[in-house]
Formats: C-alpha cells, sequence, structure tokens
C-alpha cells in the first residue's frame, strides 16, 4: 500500500479504525521517532493498566521502578503545564506566553481593591508548629465572616469549632475524602481535574457519575438527584459551586432544595473556591456572593462540608491558606486525618490571613474582584466572537470560559489538537478531556462530549489575555487562509488511540 493509499476497509467499524491506526504509525522509523512518544509521554501501559477512552497518559511506565510504589498521574492542568515546558514555557520568564490553562487569579494590584499583602510578620510563637486543625484566632475569624455574610439572623452559628485550616484545598478535599467510609459517592462531569486523583487515591469510597449537560446549562436536576439517592443509595454528592469548567452556578432555590438533601442522610462536600466570582447583570448589584452556608439550617446537624479559602477569593494562591467549614463532629475527625495526611497549614501565613478577613476589607475586595474580572470576561467573549469562536453557555461565574469547537475542522475539533496547535504560539489551554472525571479509569471515554471543548482561563492579566486570543486568531487565519495540511500530522492520535486500545 502507497503512502497515499486508503486501507481497504474490513469487518466492523473497529476492525477499520485498528487499520486506519496500523497504517499511520507504519510512516514512522519507529515508535521512537513519534513526537506523541518524545513529548507527549504516551507509552504502551502495562497489561491490565490501560485506560479506557483517548486521554493523554499522565503516567510514564518507564518510571515505575521503585518496588510497591505506584505513581497516582498528574491533574490535567499538571499535564498541559509540562507539556508546555517541554515546548518553551519557563515558569522564570511565564509572561512570553499566554496561559489561558491558569487555574488561578492574577495577583498583583486591580483597580480600587485593597492593598496587597506585602510583608508577614514572624513573632518567636509562630516557629512552632500550628494545631492540625489550625490557628484559633484564624478559625474564629473565618466564623465570623460566614456568620456575618451569610447567617445574619439565624439562631445556628458557627464557631471556630466548626472551622479546619487545611494547606491548600486538594488538602481539604484529601482530609474529607480520608475520613469518607465505605460508601456510594456521586460526582458529576464535567467537574475539577483534581477530584479524578482525589476519588481514585482513596479506595474505600465508591464513585458514581452523574452527566451535566449543555442543553441543561450544565445545570444539575435536583429531583433526579433525590431519585438517585434513593435508588442508588448515595451517601455522599462532591461538587464545585460554582463550576469548574462551566463557569455556571447552583444559586437561589436550587441551592436551597441542594442543602436540603443534607437532612435526608446525604452527606454534601462543595468547593465554593469562586464564590465571590458572580457577575451580576445590568442593574444589579456589585459585591455579592454565594454559598451553601446561607441555607443551613442548623451547622451542627446538617451535613454540609464546605471548602473555601485564600486561593481564588483573595487572589493568594500561593499562601496555600485554606479552610473546610462543617459540623463539629467532622472538623474533629479533619484533624486526625490532618495529622498523617499533611500536618497542618503553614502558622506564620495563618496569622498574616486574619486582618485579610475583616468585613470592610472583604467587601471592598469583593466589588473590585468583580468589576475587574467581569469587565476581563466580557472582554474576551468579544474576542472570541469576532473569531467565529461563539460561546454557547458564557459564563456567569468563575474565571473560565468552557468553548466548543465543534464547529471547527477535523481535527482542529478535538481540544487536544487546538492545545497542541496552540502550543506552537507559546499559548496554553486546557482540553476538555480532563474535565471528564473517571476515577481509576473505570468508564469508556471514546465517544464523550468533553473531547470538542477547551477551558480558556481569563485569570491571568489582560495583556497575558490578548497575547493568548491574538495566538487563537493566528492558527485560525492559518486554517482560512492554508486549509488543514499543517494539522493532525504528528501521528499524536494515533498513538493515542494504540495506546488506549491495546492494539
Amino acid at each position: 500500500m502507497t503512502r497515499h493509499e486508503r486501507p481497504v476497509r474490513s469487518g466492523t467499524p473497529l476492525d477499520h479504525f485498528r487499520d486506519v491506526v496500523r497504517d499511520a504509525m507504519k510512516h514512522f522509523k519507529s515508535e521512537h521517532d513519534s513526537e506523541a512518544h518524545q513529548e507527549s509521554c504516551c507509552l504502551l501501559p502495562p497489561s491490565g493498566h490501560a485506560p479506557r477512552g483517548i486521554l493523554p497518559q499522565t503516567i510514564n511506565p518507564a518510571e515505575e521502578t521503585v518496588p510497591g510504589i505506584e505513581h497516582p498521574g498528574s491533574t490535567g492542568v499538571i499535564y498541559c503545564t509540562d507539556r508546555a515546558i517541554a515546548n518553551g514555557f519557563s515558569y522564570a520568564d511565564s509572561h512570553s506566553w499566554s496561559n489561558l490553562g491558569q487555574g488561578a487569579p492574577e495577583v498583583g494590584d486591580i483597580p480600587d481593591a485593597p492593598e496587597r499583602p506585602t510583608t508577614v510578620a514572624m513573632p518567636t510563637d509562630s516557629l512552632e508548629y500550628a494545631p492540625t486543625t489550625g490557628v484559633k484566632a484564624l478559625r474564629q475569624a473565618v466564623a465570623k465572616l460566614y456568620n456575618e455574610t451569610y447567617r445574619v439572623g439565624k439562631q445556628s452559628q458557627y464557631t471556630y469549632e466548626n472551622v479546619c485550616i487545611v494547606p491548600g484545598g486538594r488538602s481539604g478535599l484529601s482530609r474529607v475524602a480520608a475520613v469518607v467510609a465505605d460508601v456510594y459517592c456521586s460526582y458529576h462531569v464535567p467537574d475539577y481535574t483534581a477530584y479524578d486523583q482525589v476519588l481514585s487515591a482513596f479506595k474505600r469510597l465508591v464513585p458514581i457519575p452523574t452527566a451535566l449537560v449543555p442543553e441543561e446549562k450544565y445545570k444539575l436536576n435536583i429531583e433526579q438527584t433525590k431519585k438517585d439517592i434513593k435508588t442508588q443509595g448515595l451517601a455522599v454528592i462532591v461538587a464545585s459551586n460554582p463550576r469548574n469548567p462551566t463557569g455556571q452556578a447552583i444559586m437561589g432555590d436550587d441551592l436551597k432544595s441542594l442543602v436540603a438533601l443534607s437532612r435526608e442522610k446525604t452527606t454534601l462536600l462543595l468547593d465554593e473556591f469562586y464564590s465571590w466570582y458572580i457577575y451580576p447583570e445590568e442593574g444589579e448589584e456589585y459585591g455579592k456572593s454565594l454559598s451553601s452556608a446561607a441555607y443551613i439550617e442548623d451547622v451542627n446537624e446538617d451535613s454540609v462540608i464546605i471548602v473555601d479559602g485564600l486561593t481564588k477569593n483573595w487572589r493568594l494562591p500561593g499562601w496555600r491558606v485554606c479552610w473546610v467549614l462543617g459540623p463539629k463532629n467532622l472538623v474533629t475527625a479533619l484533624s486526625q486525618s490532618g495529622s498523617f495526611l499533611d500536618g497542618g497549614a503553614n502558622h506564620p501565613l495563618q496569622l498574616a490571613a486574619i486582618p485579610l478577613l475583616e468585613a470592610g476589607r472583604v467587601k471592598q475586595e469583593k466589588i473590585a474582584l468583580q468589576k475587574h474580572f467581569k469587565a476581563k470576561r466580557d472582554h474576551v467573549l468579544k474576542r472570541l466572537e469576532a473569531m467565529g469562536l461563539r460561546v454557547d453557555i458564557p459564563p456567569t461565574s468563575t474565571f473560565y470560559i468552557w468553548l466548543n469547537l465543534e464547529h471547527l475542522p477535523a481535527p482542529l475539533d478535538n481540544g487536544l489538537t487546538f492545545f497542541e496547535e496552540l502550543l506552537k504560539e507559546k499559548t496554553i489551554v486546557v482540553p476538555g478531556i480532563f474535565f471528564e472525571i473517571n476515577p481509576s479509569h473505570r468508564r469508556d471515554l471514546f465517544s464523550s462530549p468533553c473531547h470538542h471543548f477547551v477551558r480558556l482561563s481569563f485569570g491571568p492579566p489582560l495583556k497575558d489575555l490578548d497575547m493568548g486570543l491574538d495566538a487563537m486568531e493566528r492558527v485560525l487565519k492559518k486554517v482560512k487562509y492554508e486549509g488543514m495540511r499543517h494539522f493532525g500530522h504528528s501521528c499524536t492520535f494515533a498513538c493515542l488511540a494504540i495506546c488506549e486500545l491495546g492494539i
């Protein structure tokens, strides 16, 4: 068969697909010549460990050389950063690239916001270990902030005993997962990439997926969830709210109904890290925020667990100071799991965080953040529309845009290809398939709708956003004027297919 002949179709569609893949691979001298092998670390997995569905491998089996040690795999965002580093990206010169895959907000000054913290005091006592539940004064400040913001006039109030300080959101999620018993745990797709690793690493819980669909604007169907609790015996529900990556949020009566489920022997674990990133419509007031804490009846009886912190809302991701809020009996369990998982958060930074939670400062921070990020959101949406990349469901919260590529010509309609092409233009996005949470690779993702999406972040400064949007414009112009002959010839997907299908 010559290079340009099509393979003769034989047998089933899967047989035909194997023929196409094998034929494509013949054009490399060896597997080691392929870009996918050299740059994506997409190596053949050991027998019995082949993940299902087309997904770049975040584990390199060649590194599995230490007896008894198995790499858990990195999150999708880390994989994307690693691929960018392989293409020249450097943290030392990060602003020469546009990181639209960034899962963090810009950390510098923004208009009308309070001054950024620039120094941290270190009294002698702060050089000691902090308690695994955190410094009491910070725990009191967190409880006070939630009471003043969401629980005014309610009889049941949070105290420091309802708060556990943790070194980052993932640490908080891990502490909670470590104390979840042998139960069915519901999660949603698409959702935050780190849930994949958390739900895989802690083997006692059994993850059960629920698909959120664009036809319903990725809205959680509360009535169906009630049925699932009864018919499937769901004991824990995990969700981000506001939602990463879709930029939507459960609010008002829907959130109230969701919280009510916690009074029916079901625990809600809600990741509320984007609770300030709420964008008011015309005529609405700035400075409002979102939390399930507003709908809890009894803080010690309603089984609602809230994870939040300084990372996103205060724009301090490097501090790694966060908290878990919930019933007192949960906090005592988290103290125990924290004693062997992470040992607790940084002591001096916990002390430095206390004045940042003062009500007046928080109000100023919220308003400045919402105005600034809403302006960036609108700017990005306008530029995307001018490129012909219309966003089907614009974000009402977070700083993410869930961009559908289906109308682009193949293979650029695939998030992984789009990601790789933008790396050549010094721009990073996150392929949508990474948000198809699939703990322990139990499900086949071959037909996942997330393949046709990418997540864009408008977290970075406006200059960086425009740099990335310019790069996207160049790729699309290349398609328009030169056609598709420059795309899809690296054989990355052929190698991926072989890895995934084991052929």
